[in-house]
């Protein structure tokens, strides 16, 4: 598995389905995943792993695992995918970080690593974060890396969603 990015703390590099005890330590962790419509179990973990290693074949990107770069231990995932936002297909960076290393600017370094990468390697003039419009961590993690309120809008699994947006220049 190569590495796609390294930052000061953090390695961040494809997924496999050996992250899969790693990976459900986040997913299916309902204080993480409160925002979500679901916990994940077992078979949703294994398809989120499977629809990344898709993504990778075929967009060239998708959500890396989030390593610690002195033990390599996966802490959550964080990347770029293409994402439906009010009916359009946009890029949208994501993460989800394990409880325990919250709040250590993990999500922040890694997801800045991916704006600058996807600046970088993809012609994309802007690049969004979206969130149930109560996530205050995701919104905070987003505006931190200089991401903007766009707008919020209904829909069924968010109730609201949030929109935030970085543009290019």
């Amino acid at each position: 598995m190569g590495k796609i990015l390294e930052t000061a703390r953090l390695v961040l590099r494809e997924m496999d389905m050996d992250d899969y005890d790693a990976l459900y330590k986040v997913l299916a962790d309902p204080s993480i995943m409160q925002h979500y419509p679901y916990a994940f179990d077992e078979e949703k973990v294994r398809g989120w792993i499977q629809r990344n290693m898709d993504r990778y074949d075929r967009d060239g990107f998708g959500l890396w695992a989030v390593c610690l770069k002195d033990s390599g231990e996966m802490i959550g995932d964080c990347g770029l995918t293409l994402q439906k936002i009010e009916g359009e297909m946009l890029p949208e960076i994501g993460y989800h970080i394990r409880a325990d290393m919250q709040r250590k600017g993990y999500a922040k370094e890694a997801a800045a690593a991916v704006r600058d990468w996807a600046f970088a390697n993809t012609s994309y003039p802007a690049l969004y974060s979206y969130c149930k419009y109560t996530n205050a961590g995701s919104i905070k993690t987003a505006e931190s890396i200089g991401m903007r309120f766009l707008k919020e809008y209904p829909d069924e699994a968010n109730k609201i969603t949030h929109v935030s947006v970085i543009l290019r220049d």
